[in-house]
């Protein structure tokens, strides 16, 4: 059957897939819990009836603010069958964010997840005049639960159930299905309007890439609430792919190996977590153990599709046998896919991993284009390591004289709700919208991006740095967790340095080098001089107006919660700048003087 609605890959699951019993699980307190397709389909309808018997009219918006799980499924489906507009949001929010998120889209109903939500999101809703109604989804007392919507459902199914039907004929591709608020780098969150078409359009044009199928498992838990993990979750219901949620992300290694699944959808960031552990075990082995661990792990920086020489295969046959087979009995004892978007990974973590049989595809794309515009063809052999891959089909891109990514398509937004004026800004009168990446295209055709055009800044000579690229070099260092590259009209280029303080304490421990917190440890001689060898390696092969020529450690690790990194774990660079302007002004200032 044509998907063509969001709520046509539930319909195509019941036709195709019923069999499957497993085709949403949960892990909770240790145990799957698992959803059959029929259970999937049935529970969707009786909130969808439920939502018509609440009282919410026609394009009300409803704000779901959970962790992956099952029930963000039953109710994206139910709401829209119900003709509702599903408002998604991350349960790690400011409440100034929440705020402004449940003020801008008129929610008429907010939907919680567990406690420790509810007890950040409810002072937010009572401070409005005119609330919100909230239900949560896990039981909490003297709270309404979406059981009780459940319940509804069924007292009313006779009532609404036939308005269901006849909403699932009338709905039409063009209609809009979800308002999606950009988490950003900058500024308030703004309203990304995505209609039916293109969320299925685009989530059905990269399954078909797939090579995985009705049989394999995928581990979630990146936010369902972004639009590339929700593209995913899509894709694997269109194939019939069974979708294993987390308990949560510190538990991802125990979930992908007692879920015995094939594959995943990460961030770059997870992944370097990962490959840092892969390191990090090596270095507890000795003698041959360590040797031949770290021979296979070199060897895999090797890898490329292209090689086809008898000798690296038996080679990469030996180290498969030794190393790589027992990465993959600890993590389910299957080849896996990953998926990797949200910012552009390091070339050697996808190498590692690809050698490893758990073979990383790049893709890129926005929320605005229901997300990917590009991606690496593992099914058609269509791989190119360090770039995102081959424009998906219907989708146009051209590159601007400065190389900014243009593209416009049947995915791309409606616009940004209540603000047309911005929505102008993006989008130009030939119906191009405006990306702000910087991309180039190989000779094979295969899209690469170099920066963000918006991060991309001069120093007072006059040349251009581009901070994305040379902080994914510096960050190859075993110890450099992040970096901010910074410079901006000044004489040359610096840097803020986070440091990988789990292979600093190795280090320091290892060197027999004294310290009680890590405030003291960035302050030691030999740990400064030590940073300098890694930056001094890196500068050596770069252009001498790219150098960092002075650069501070940090002691605090950058992470989301702490606001230092965006949801998606980019660099928050106005927060960074703001958070170490004194920081700042001396390494400019020491020099000025």
């Amino acid at each position: 059957m044509e998907i063509t609605r969001s709520f046509d890959l539930l319909e195509r699951l019941k036709q195709t897939y019923a069999f499957k019993t497993d085709i949403l699980s949960h892990k909770r307190n240790g145990a799957w819990v698992k959803f059959s397709v029929d259970d999937y389909y049935e529970i969707s309808h009786l909130l969808s009836y439920g939502f018509l018997a609440l009282g919410l009219q026609p394009n009300d918006k409803v704000i779901t603010i959970t962790n992956n799980r099952p029930e963000w499924n039953f109710i994206d489906m139910a709401l829209a069958m119900a003709q509702l507009i599903h408002v998604p949001v991350y349960p790690t929010l400011s409440k100034d964010d929440y705020t402004h998120i449940i003020k801008h889209s008129d929610a008429k109903l907010v939907i919680i997840g567990n406690e420790v939500i509810f007890k950040n999101v409810i002072p937010v809703v009572e401070a409005f005049e005119d609330k919100p109604i909230v239900y949560t989804i896990n039981p909490i007392e003297n709270q309404k639960n979406l059981e009780e919507i459940k319940l509804l459902g069924i007292s009313t199914k006779e009532i609404y159930g036939p308005l269901i039907e006849e909403n699932k004929k009338k709905i039409k591709p063009e209609d809009l299905c979800t308002i999606i608020y950009t988490s950003g780098t900058t500024g308030l969150p703004k309203g990304v309007m995505l209609s039916h078409r293109a969320i299925t359009y685009n989530a059905v044009a990269h399954a078909v890439m797939q090579i995985v199928d009705h049989t394999h498992r995928m581990l979630s838990f990146l936010p369902l609430c972004h639009i590339y993990e929700r593209s995913m979750n899509y894709d694997f219901q269109y194939l019939g792919t069974s979708i294993y949620y987390a308990e949560s992300l510190n538990t991802i290694a125990a979930d992908l190996k007692d879920g015995k699944v094939h594959g995943f959808c990460s961030v770059p960031r997870v992944l370097e977590l990962m490959f840092e552990k892969l390191r990090a075990a090596g270095k507890d082995l000795k003698g041959i153990k360590k040797r031949i661990y770290f021979w296979a792990f070199h060897m895999a920086q090797k890898f490329d599709y292209k090689n086809t020489s008898p000798l690296y295969a038996l080679k990469y046959k030996i180290a498969d046998k030794l190393v790589y087979s027992k990465w993959r009995a600890n993590l389910g004892g299957n080849e896996m896919l990953i998926v990797s978007g949200g910012s552009s990974i390091q070339a050697k973590i996808v190498r590692l991993f690809t050698a490893a049989k758990m073979k990383v595809i790049e893709g890129y794309g926005l929320t605005e284009t229901s997300p990917v515009i590009a991606v690496n063809r593992p099914k058609e052999k269509l791989v190119t390591i360090g770039t995102v891959g081959k424009l998906i089909d219907g989708i146009e891109v051209k590159l601007a004289d400065d190389g900014e990514i243009l593209t416009k398509g049947v995915c791309l937004m409606m616009g940004y709700y209540k603000d047309p004026e911005y929505t102008k800004q993006v989008i130009d009168e030939d119906g191009w919208f405006h990306t702000g990446d910087i991309g180039e295209f190989t000779e094979d055709g295969f899209l690469r991006i170099t920066d963000r055009k918006k991060d991309i800044f001069k120093l007072s000579a006059g040349k251009y740095i581009a901070p994305q690229l040379l902080e994914n070099k510096f960050k190859e260092s075993p110890f450099i967790e992040n970096i901010m590259i910074i410079g901006e009209n000044e004489k040359f280029v610096s840097a803020i340095i986070s440091p990988n303080f789990q292979y600093l304490h190795f280090w320091a421990s290892k060197h027999k080098i004294s310290y009680r917190n890590n405030i003291e440890l960035i302050e030691i001689e030999a740990t400064i001089a030590r940073i300098k060898r890694e930056v001094d390696a890196v500068n050596a092969k770069l252009a001498p107006h790219e150098q960092v020529k002075r650069f501070r450690i940090v002691p605090e690790e950058w992470t989301a919660p702490g606001g230092e990194l965006s949801p998606t774990l980019k660099l928050k660079r106005n927060v960074l700048t703001k958070k170490y302007e004194t920081v700042i002004k001396e390494i400019f200032g020491a020099h000025n003087t």
